[in-house]
């Protein structure tokens, strides 16, 4: 009997050392748990904070997820030191903020010293954080960490015994989660998980895996979260510039805080509509970056940009998104890839024309907005956490960032997102503009493509992205070739038009050489806008970059004007004139008069690859108007005069009374209240106003006027 107790008792010993031992990162300590100091955190109601905090998110607010709590805790007032075996020397503390469904750390001073490591683990050491090391001392001297599921976790650094005093370390933030990481609020069972692909029956997601590797959720300040994306610059190397929305808050004093979560995704597709699509994920958070330095902010179109500490995590196979800074609103499908909630990303789709608009304002085009309007969303939506999200046209090129809007899942509302090509040259200074991070050596380009992380080794770079010749000119293109190569490098064109030859001087290029190629035979090539790709390969490398050419073949055509047709009468006041673009790039001058020789001019503009013109006119006018073309290759001429005559206008101030029509609580119906107006003519718009809606939930109502 005695003997098989002493047996039981060794078996539990090499238990517990064999528990400690799981994981290599944590040191073989004697001391045990419960002989650590512990950091008790006080009390706080979750449920009341979790109702405060769904209380105050609406459009443009940035959702929170914990309460942060302010410490003063350091290896030299707090926790307990122990010698290892072999010199090295152990701190550790044990922190319990009861109730807290995660928690993470802020430390305002973080030096770690050479051959030290701090890491964080639960007390059953299932789940270990770190190390962080000597590679994570910044100038700015913080470090925050990650959040780690549960209310408790421990702190332990290891280092020699000899760099002891060397060690520099404050704990400033214990953030306690009320609200639970992708746990409390469940995003819109609308929504399509991006990890959806043919198989599922969603093979459009498939063509979007590239600019899908962009777009990461991040936390800042320790409790606050949103979307944002990695951006290219112009250099193609990879620096890691990660842009957001600047609502959410992100400045030059919390920067530092940034940790940004990649591939935060679900395993596998949950078919949108379903109750699966609307519960909570399975995501990992283990792949991240902490840091950043805050280098620009533009807030008329809600941009900020940040460059992270570090390179992007070697595991999150990066892309950095292409962008455009074209200012005509994307005409097509585009798509928005986002953490709806903060959580698992999701990928949203819109193929109708999107507008040129303001924030705050989705109900029609304004022309001076800095916003690009998604009228609604075909597949998917957005919603609170998937602020900061990137919008990308068809060419998937980033033209903009999300703001705010109406839509969520059950409604074909709006959704408003800052304008990239208002954020390029945002207010002229290096800290409010794009322009000089992303294209540092003022190039002047207009676009650029993205890239894998793992081809910024491989590259093939042009002199030039973009150039506009009149035929018969030649178009040369020089291109750089990385050293990083293993062999020779061949070179192919692809996407050229008929009849335009393309030819390499040198090819296949060496490693670090440089080749030329020359676009020949324009005169035979129809006026346009090509895109050509270049491709580079030395058997097991490769590298594709893109160019644009834009072509004139003789002088522009003459335009071709559209609306107000010509002799048109009862033009309303507020129109916009209209006439059919024409290829290539383009420059119009327009001349709006009250007399046929144009001696009266109203207005007179000039136009760069726009069609249109928003215009505010005097009612019962005649006026005349005309428009005449330029391109590369000369001036053109002027179009045929049309003439229009503008409507008298009344308003009137209609008071409408209506009977209450009861809102069901239950479901979501569709009611109607109906409004007779007497007033005679033809209506050109309607404003209502004074609306009253008394509901216990205003927020989950639409109203839509329709006639």
């Amino acid at each position: 009997m005695k003997s098989g107790f002493l047996l039981l008792v060794c078996w539990l010993a090499a238990f517990s050392l064999m528990a400690q031992s799981s994981d290599a990162r944590i040191a073989k300590s004697k001391t045990p748990l419960h002989q650590i100091e512990r950091l008790v955190m006080p009390p706080l109601d979750n449920e009341a904070l979790r109702q405060a905090e769904l209380a105050r998110r609406g459009p443009g607010i940035a959702p929170r997820f914990a309460e942060s709590m302010a410490v003063q805790v350091s290896p030299q007032t707090h926790g307990s030191w122990e010698t290892l075996s072999g010199g090295r020397e152990v701190w550790r503390l044990h922190i319990l903020s009861k109730g807290a469904l995660s928690l993470n750390l802020g430390f305002n001073t973080f030096r770690m010293p050479e051959g030290g490591t701090l890491i964080l683990y639960s007390p059953d050491r299932e789940k270990v954080m770190g190390p962080f090391t000597p590679a994570d001392n910044e100038e700015h001297e913080q470090l925050w960490t990650p959040v780690l599921d549960g209310d408790e976790l421990v702190v332990e650094v290891q280092l020699p015994a000899e760099k002891r005093n060397e060690l520099a370390l404050m704990l400033t933030n214990v953030n306690h989660d009320f609200m639970g990481f992708s746990q409390m609020v469940a995003s819109g069972s609308c929504n399509l998980d991006v990890v959806c692909g043919g198989a599922d029956g969603w093979g459009i997601v498939d063509n979007y895996r590239d600019i899908i590797q962009s777009v990461a959720v991040y936390g800042f300040n320790g409790n606050t979260f949103c979307t944002g994306f990695l951006i290219n610059n112009a250099r193609n190397d990879c620096t890691p510039y990660f842009m957001t929305a600047n609502h959410c808050g992100v400045n030059n004093g919390n920067a530092a805080s940034l940790v940004v979560y990649w591939n935060y995704e679900n395993s596998i597709c949950r078919q949108p509509l379903t109750p699966q699509s609307g519960a909570g994920g399975d995501g990992s958070l283990d792949d991240f970056n902490s840091g950043a330095v805050f280098r620009a902010a533009y807030s008329p179109s809600d941009m900020t940009l940040v460059e992270l500490d570090d390179p992007v995590s070697s595991t999150a196979d990066a892309f950095f998104a292409g962008w455009t800074i074209a200012d005509t609103a994307p005409q097509d499908s585009v798509i928005c890839i986002h953490h709806p909630s903060t959580e698992e990303k999701r990928i949203s789709f819109e193929f109708d024309a999107t507008y040129r608009g303001s924030w705050g304002n989705g109900a029609g085009e304004v022309p001076t907005g800095n916003h690009i309007i998604v009228p609604d969303w075909d597949i998917g939506t957005t919603e609170g956490g998937s602020s900061g999200s990137p919008l990308f046209d068809r060419n998937k090129r980033v033209v903009g960032q999300l703001h705010g809007g109406a839509a969520f899942c059950g409604n074909d509302s709006y959704d408003s997102f800052g304008w990239f090509t208002t954020s390029w040259a945002g207010g002229g200074a290096n800290n409010n503009r794009l322009s000089n991070w992303l294209d540092p050596d003022g190039t002047g380009i207009t676009f650029l493509d993205g890239r894998y992380q793992m081809a910024c080794s491989f590259f093939v770079e042009p002199d030039l992205v973009q150039q506009e010749i009149c035929a018969p000119e030649d178009v040369v293109f020089t291109f750089s070739i990385s050293a990083n190569f293993v062999g020779d490098v061949a070179l192919s064109a692809e996407g050229l038009p008929a009849n335009l030859n393309a030819a390499f001087d040198v090819n296949p290029a060496t490693p670090g050489g440089i080749s030329t190629l020359t676009l020949s035979n324009t005169a035979a090539v129809a006026t346009g806008t090509y895109t050509l790709t270049v491709n580079a390969t030395d058997g097991v490398n490769n590298s594709t970059v893109q160019v644009q050419v834009t072509l004139s073949n003789g002088l522009p055509a003459t335009p071709v004007l559209l609306t107000p047709e010509n002799n048109a009468t009862g033009v309303f006041p507020v129109s916009s004139l209209e006439w059919a673009a024409l290829p290539g790039n383009i420059i119009y001058e327009l001349e709006l008069a009250t007399d046929a020789l144009f001696t009266e001019i109203v207005t007179q503009t000039v136009l760069a690859n726009v069609s249109t013109l928003p215009v505010l006119l005097d009612p019962e006018t005649i006026y005349f108007w005309r428009v005449r073309p330029e391109s590369i290759c000369g001036l053109g001429e002027w179009s045929e005069v049309f003439s229009f005559e503008t409507a008298a206008i009344i308003c009137a101030s209609p008071v409408v009374a209506t009977e209450p029509v009861n809102i069901p609580s239950q479901g979501a119906p569709t009611v109607t209240s109906s409004i007779e107006i007497e007033t005679p003519g033809n209506i050109a718009s309607i404003r209502l106003t004074g609306l009253d809606i008394t509901h216990s939930w205003v927020g989950d109502l639409t109203a839509t006027l329709t006639a």
